[in-house]
């Protein structure tokens, strides 16, 4: 039997588990199993030849019962609505165990951003919030940057709504720039939330982070600043990284220096001084203790759990382990600091945005990450507190918390 792959199948077999664990009320499982509201819309782009082409749009809002919905927006060929609707489903319970007052959503366009130019990168930009604007807002749901999406394309949409919008609204995009009133510490938030959940599950096991090898598959804006940081600030020994296309190794560790040096002159990974090629694949199996998927979902599978080495697999990417895999990870003791609780940090930096947009007052990148921090260790221990008390791996004990506070909140406003 072909394993299931499809995200939102995952997403909500992932809810399944949690809701039984839980007991959770029929009714109230079923309504938490579905999204609120999806939009689906269709975006003209006048391209630089002179022809108009059509792009698809999605926007999903799962649940909004602890806030205004937040989710990035992607931009990527392969774009699905079960795939944004995953990510939307994951959002609300990110916002959940990361305890911020906010639901979740998330949002996407089917494109090759690497085949546009700035020009219809912007068109397209200002299309999508034409077609969306009138139902995001600080006080209804903020997008932020995704995958091939980043402050500059958020700047253009944060420009559109205002201009629909007739007022300066801030708040409705986060991962602006930082002259547009974005946050000190937003674009190494994720890395470095997970970072911060690496430190703690490695002072579970008495262990010292300074020169323990680690993998990271994905270097996008998070596995770079992943590497640097976890480099940095923890001394980690960073063997192999991978882009979309391969992967380099190094046993003696990988400069984040010269790997941003060479990725800067050539736009790839490949041939970096001083390393050697190895598939993406050939990454996740690699004999080090910490391995760090931060590229796209689906990519420990029941195919390559069993050959995966590292004792610690930490989930800065969005489902990147299937529920067969997780069994086999189960099976073999492998620790997993799941997803939504792993890269809680950029929705936990986007809500500080929020909160210096909404009264017009700034931090300083120091306060950012210490009170980014508190939060992330705060919810790594509640997690770790409910995996012992319900005898649950962390993946279930993360959905148990985020659940149980989403559930709470739906109870008291009377929706189920």
């Amino acid at each position: 039997m072909d394993e299931i792959l499809n995200p939102f199948a995952i997403a909500q077999a992932q809810l399944d588990e949690a809701a039984a664990v839980l007991q959770l009320d029929p009714d109230m499982h079923s309504f938490l199993r579905r999204p609120m509201r999806e939009f689906h819309f269709t975006i003209p782009v006048r391209m630089d030849d002179g022809r108009v082409r059509t792009f698809q749009g999605f926007r999903v809002q799962y649940n909004d019962a602890r806030g205004p919905a937040k989710g990035g927006i992607r931009f990527h060929p392969d774009e699905t609505i079960d795939t944004v609707r995953a990510l939307a489903a994951w959002m609300t319970w990110k916002t959940a165990v990361a305890d911020v007052p906010l639901g979740g959503g998330k949002g996407g366009v089917i494109c090759n951003p690497r085949e546009m130019s700035q020009g219809e990168l912007e068109r397209l930009s200002r299309g999508y919030m034409r077609s969306i604007s009138r139902y995001i807002g600080l006080t209804k749901d903020v997008p932020a940057p995704d995958v091939h999406t980043n402050p500059q394309i958020m700047a253009w949409m944060l420009d559109e709504h205002e201009m629909l919008q007739g007022h300066h609204e801030p708040g409705a995009i986060t991962g602006k720039p930082l002259q547009l009133r974005g946050s000190a510490g937003r674009s190494p938030a994720t890395a470095m939330g997970g970072l911060f959940a690496i430190r703690e599950a490695a002072k579970l096991f008495d262990v010292e982070l300074a020169g323990t090898t680690c993998a990271m598959q994905g270097y996008g804006n998070v596995g770079s600043f992943a590497h640097r940081l976890g480099h940095d600030r923890f001394g980690l020994k960073v063997v192999a990284v991978s882009d979309e296309f391969s992967g380099i190794y190094n046993e003696n560790g990988l400069d984040p220096d010269v790997v941003a040096k060479h990725q800067r002159r050539t736009g790839r990974l490949a041939d970096c001084p001083d390393t050697e090629a190895l598939s993406n694949a050939e990454l996740l199996e690699l004999d080090v203790s910490i391995l760090i998927p931060a590229a796209i979902e689906n990519q420990l599978t029941g195919q390559n759990a069993d050959n995966v080495k590292a004792r610690v697999v930490a989930e800065l990417a969005n489902g990147p382990t299937t529920p067969e895999a997780d069994k086999i990870f189960r099976e073999k003791g492998t620790y997993i600091i799941p997803d939504f609780l792993c890269n809680a940090g950029g929705v936990t930096v986007s809500y500080f945005e929020m909160v210096q947009n909404a009264y017009q007052f700034y931090w300083e990148e120091s306060l950012v990450q210490e009170r980014l921090d508190y939060k992330m260790t705060t919810a790594f221990h509640a997690v770790d507190k409910m995996a012992k008390a319900r005898g649950v791996d962390n993946r279930v004990a993360a959905y148990l918390v985020a659940v149980n506070r989403v559930a709470e909140a739906v109870r008291l406003r009377g929706w189920v």
